[in-house]
């Protein structure tokens, strides 16, 4: 009875975004473009280089302050 008058679930809205991926082959690391702290972000859990892409993701709106991306 507990689960009985359970809501069901909307569907998230899914778009494909731009993407930073880990370059290096041990690595899954991976930022949305509009998250990234730079230009060119270096991977922050191996240090390696990271190059664009896309993925298709929920949608998120980065609500904080417009990007200042520096070299």
């Amino acid at each position: 009875m507990y689960n009985s008058r359970k809501k069901p679930m909307e569907e998230t809205p899914e778009e494909i975004t731009v993407i930073w991926s880990c370059t290096s082959d041990t690595c899954k690391g991976w930022m949305r473009d509009n998250f990234a702290f730079s230009a060119q972000p270096t991977c922050s859990l191996c240090g390696s280089v990271m190059e664009k892409s896309e993925k298709k993701l929920v949608v998120l709106v980065n609500s904080s302050f417009p990007p200042t991306k520096s070299s």
